[in-house]
Order: C-alpha cells, then sequence, then structure tokens
C-alpha cells in the first residue's frame, strides 16, 4: 500500500531532496511520542499498548529510523559516487513512515490493531530503505567499501530488530528484551558510530591513519554484548569496559581539535566523547544491579542513546539543512543555545536515573527531563522548520 502525495506536493520544494521531509518528520514525531509518554507514564492517559513498549517503539523507529534515513539518503550516494536517490523512491518510503507514524501513534490511543497496521507500514519503508542502499552499495565502482558495508550492516541489524518487534507485540512479549538491545546496540549506535567515525575527522579536518579493524572489533564486541544481555540481563559489563577502552583509545589517537571555537565541530566531538563515558556508566550500572538489585531506569542505554546518537543527529541534522539550503555553514546563537541545550537533555535523564537508583522520588525530573526533550525539538523547528519547507534564509 503507498500513499501519493500530488504532483503538485512533489514539485514543492519540501520535497526537493531527501533529508527535508524526513527531518521534519522525525522532529515532529519527537515531540509528539514524547508528549504521549509522558502523559501514559504519569498515568493522565491511557494508552492501548505498555507506555515503555510505545516509548522504545517510537524512538527506535518514528523518530532516529526516519532522521537518519534523511542523512544517509543525501550523503550514501557521496560516500559510493553513485547518482542521488531518485524523488520517486525516497517519496514512497516518506509516505510509508509519515502513513505509519499517524496510524501507530492514533492506534496507541485508540486502538492496538491501528498501531499494528502502522507498524507493518514502518516496517515496509524500513525495509525499502534497506533496499535502496543495498542497491547502490551492489552498483558502486568505489574500491573502498568499508565504511559503506557497516552503515550496511547496521541497517540490516535495524530491520531485523524491527521485525522481532512486532514479533514481540503480537504474539511473544518476552522477545522485546532481545528486539531493544539489538536496535540500540547493532542498529543505531553501530550505524551512527560507522557515520561519525568516517564524517566527525574528516570535518575537523584531522589526517590521521584509519583503523581498519576498529568497527569489526566494535560489532564483535555489541554482538556479545547484546548475546550476554539474552542469557542474563546485566552481565554484559566486563564487555562495556572494553567498548569504553577501545573507542576511547581510538577517539583519542585522533586528536581532535577539542575545545573547538566551530559550534557545527564541537557539538560532533562532544557526542563522540559522550561514546566512552555512556558504555562506563553502563558497565557500572549494570553491575551494581547485578550485585544489589539497584534499578537505574535503562541509565546504560539513555546516556549511550542521548549523549551520542542524540548528540550527533542534532549536530549532523543541522549541519545537513544549512549547508544544503543555500545558507552560510556558520553556527550563530540559536546553534549555540541549540547545541549547548542538546547536553541539558542528557544530565537531565542522567539525573531521573540517579534519582531512581537512590529511591527518590524522580518524577518531577522525569517531567522536566521529558519537558526539556521536547523544548529542544521545538526550538530546533522554530529556527529550521522555514528552511526545510521552503529554503528560508537564516539570519545569522
Amino acid at each position: 500500500m503507498h500513499m501519493q502525495f500530488s504532483e503538485e506536493a512533489q514539485k514543492h520544494y519540501f520535497f526537493s531532496q531527501p533529508h527535508q521531509p524526513f527531518f521534519l518528520l522525525a522532529f515532529v514525531n519527537a515531540i509528539v511520542t514524547m508528549l504521549i509518554f509522558m502523559l501514559s507514564f504519569k498515568g493522565v492517559m491511557h494508552l492501548g499498548i505498555a507506555p515503555s513498549t510505545f516509548h522504545a517503539y517510537s524512538m527506535f523507529y518514528l523518530v532516529f529510523t526516519p532522521a537518519f534515513t534523511a542523512f544517509l539518503f543525501t550523503t550514501f550516494p557521496r560516500f559510493t559516487a553513485t547518482p542521488a536517490i531518485p524523488k520517486t523512491t525516497y517519496m514512497r518510503v516518506f509516505s510509508l513512515f509519515y502513513l505509519g507514524a499517524v496510524l501507530f501513534i492514533l492506534g496507541s490511543i485508540v486502538s492496538p490493531l491501528l498501531s499494528y497496521a502502522g507498524m507493518f507500514l514502518l516496517f515496509a519503508g524500513h525495509s525499502m530503505v534497506f533496499l535502496t542502499l543495498r542497491n547502490i552499495y551492489k552498483t558502486t565502482t568505489m574500491p573502498d567499501t568499508h565504511d559503506v558495508f557497516w552503515i550496511l550492516t547496521a541497517m540490516g541489524w535495524g530491520l531485523l530488530s524491527h521485525f522481532i518487534f512486532i514479533v514481540a507485540s503480537l504474539f511473544y512479549m518476552p522477545l522485546l528484551g532481545l528486539s531493544t538491545e539489538i536496535a540500540v546496540y547493532l542498529y543505531l549506535f553501530l550505524l551512527t558510530f560507522s557515520v561519525a567515525q568516517r564524517m566527525v575527522p574528516f570535518f575537523s579536518h584531522v589526517m590521521h591513519e584509519k583503523n581498519m579493524t576498529l568497527l569489526r572489533n566494535v560489532f564483535v564486541l555489541l554482538f556479545l554484548h547484546v548475546i550476554l544481555e539474552g542469557i542474563y540481563t546485566d552481565s554484559s559489563f566486563i564487555v562495556d569496559l572494553l567498548l569504553a577502552y577501545i573507542i576511547g583509545k581510538e577517539i583519542l589517537s585522533w586528536n581532535l581539535p577539542f575545545p573547538n571555537p566551530n559550534p557545527l565541530l564541537w557539538i560532533l566531538h562532544l557526542a563522540l566523547y559522550w561514546v566512552p563515558v555512556a558504555f562506563l556508566f553502563g558497565a557500572m550500572a549494570n553491575f551494581t544491579k547485578l550485585l544489589t538489585g539497584t534499578n537505574f531506569l535503562q541509565l546504560d542505554i539513555h546516556v549511550l542513546m542521548l549523549g551520542f546518537v542524540f548528540t550527533i543527529l542534532i549536530g549532523f541534522g543541522t549541519r545537513v539543512t544549512i549547508g544544503h539550503s543555500g545558507n552560510m555553514m556558520h553556527a550563530g546563537m540559536w546553534e549555540k543555545v541549540l547545541f549547548n541545550w542538546t547536553q541539558v537533555v542528557v544530565v537531565l535523564r542522567l539525573f531521573v536515573s540517579v534519582a531512581a537508583a537512590f529511591g527518590w522520588n524522580f518524577m518531577i525530573l522525569f517531567d522536566i527531563s521529558a519537558t526539556a526533550w521536547m523544548l529542544m525539538f521545538i526550538l530546533w523547528g522554530v529556527r529550521f522548520f522555514a528552511v526545510l519547507i521552503n529554503g528560508k534564509k537564516l539570519q545569522l
């Protein structure tokens, strides 16, 4: 089933480049789904599915998947020296993501049946993203396909995690944990890190000898992490310590010029530095939980997803939006505020987990943390939605 936009709509500036509709959709979803999750978590709104399930699915497949599709549909052809992705292709994917998101969100409030229909449409769109990237990978004549191989591999794991999530929701809920682990580590983290280890040194004009075994070693450890968590929850702390060491050592060897006077660079550097910190925090939280049973409210996942994936998404998303709209590649006061606010979002969510671990009432902190997230995307939208929709020229 494909929802086709009118010819007039397809000619509009908004649909002229793939990143524009996908970023807008992802960022609107980020606001709407967090509001629904916050209200349902507090018991104000009743959902047809568990609030935690709604939150996980919406973050993985309504926010991060369209957002990274926006980035990859723009950059993957450049990485591989192949023609740009045809508008008919990315509009088909966008149609599925858009309609799927509407049905999933509406269904979570009205009826789970609508939600499942939305999930099937989103999965179909996700499959098309993977197949589009795979076709590009198969047709490239570039001799060096190392990075694009790992980007494609991560997207493949994302498709598997999406499939398992749907199976878990329909037939066997215990599979949800496995789906989440794969989505976080083998999909979103591996995908983001594969892009970041290529692009951030390049943007920073850092010349370093490429470590051709890094992504393979990281993948093996991430795979081991997922296996260990599947066997016994919170048992992956030694693997996480190894990941913190290997990735931290590698990032330090790049000698990134940090702190950097250019906000468009320091936001990317900061995101990378969160990676070893996130794995270290995760290892400590999981080890403590193993010994004492202390609940850290998914601290490991949130520090990695917010500290690294979310922070770099805002950095890359802002850079792509400015750079592909004819605006000067310059960060003004708006961008500085937005980039600093990303770190407020990360730290607030960290406090929520710490409060939960100490047995304090964390609901006020939770409200503040969720509001900070929504405010982040609202402010980004105020600044950049007009740029995405009609190519507005920014005032510096």
